[in-house]
């Protein structure tokens, strides 16, 4: 890159098909004719299916892996005992008490 020149640049055979076609379509407003219209694309684009290639990938990856399409488990999870829930309340209870009074009795009376 560092020994590229304009020239080089120039010399290249390029074209820009989006700037003429903004170019065209400023003329257009300009005189007040109708726009251009966009040509059609000579081949419809090839739409990939994201969800089906990520399945195809999964499953021989499983395969590689020794894995025959099994399905993970899915488990309930156990619900969180009542008196662990009234400890941590009560916990917190005591605790906000403790710092209440360590504020209070933090202050010294100034010395005259």
């Amino acid at each position: 890159m560092g020994t590229m020149t304009v020239e080089d640049l120039e010399a290249l055979d390029t074209h820009d098909e989006c700037t003429d076609a903004i170019v065209q379509i400023i003329e257009a407003k300009r005189e007040n004719k109708p726009l251009p219209q966009a040509p059609e694309p000579e081949e419809p684009a090839q739409v990939l299916d994201r969800m089906a290639a990520l399945n195809a990938s999964v499953d021989k990856a499983r395969e590689s892996r020794g894995e025959h399409g099994a399905e993970a488990e899915v488990h309930e999870l156990p619900k969180p005992k009542k008196k662990a829930v009234e400890k941590k309340a009560a916990a917190k209870k005591t605790a906000a008490k403790k710092t209440a009074t360590k504020k209070a009795s933090s202050r010294k009376p100034r010395s005259a």
